[in-house]
C-alpha cells in the first residue's frame, strides 16, 4: 500500500469517526435539537440570560421555512466546496503541466549536448 494511500484512508476514518462518534455516544441526549447549529445555540443562550434583549439590526433575507435555509446553507457549502475544488486541481494541473514540460525538454537538451 503507497504512503498516498494510506494517508488517504486514515483521512477517510478520521472524517467517519467525527460523523459517527458524536452519534455513538449519545452527545446530543436530553436536548429539544440536539444538533443545531451554532446560531441557535447563541440564540437560545442569549435570550435565557437577557430576556429583554434587542437585536442591533434584522436579516436582509429572511427564509420562508427552515428547509429552504437548510438549502441555501448547502448550497453555499457546495459552491465553496467546488471553488476550492477547481483552484486545487488547477493548480495540480499546472504543476503536472510543467513537469511534463521539464521531462520533455531534458532528452532534448541532452541530445545536442552530444554533438
Amino acid at each position: 500500500m503507497s504512503r498516498n494511500t494510506r494517508i488517504n484512508l486514515l483521512l477517510v476514518l478520521a472524517v467517519v469517526a467525527l460523523a459517527v462518534l458524536p452519534l455513538a455516544l449519545g452527545l446530543g441526549e436530553g436536548q429539544e435539537e440536539p444538533f443545531t447549529g451554532a446560531d441557535a445555540q447563541a440564540e437560545t443562550a442569549i435570550t435565557e440570560n437577557a430576556p429583554d434583549y434587542e437585536p442591533w439590526f434584522s436579516p436582509l433575507y429572511e427564509p420562508p421555512s427552515g428547509e429552504i435555509e437548510s438549502a441555501l446553507f448547502a448550497l453555499q457549502a457546495a459552491l465553496g466546496a467546488g471553488v476550492l475544488a477547481y483552484y486545487f486541481g488547477l493548480r495540480r494541473g499546472r504543476r503536472q503541466g510543467e513537469e511534463l514540460g521539464r521531462a520533455a525538454e531534458a532528452p532534448a537538451a541532452s541530445g545536442t549536448a552530444g554533438e
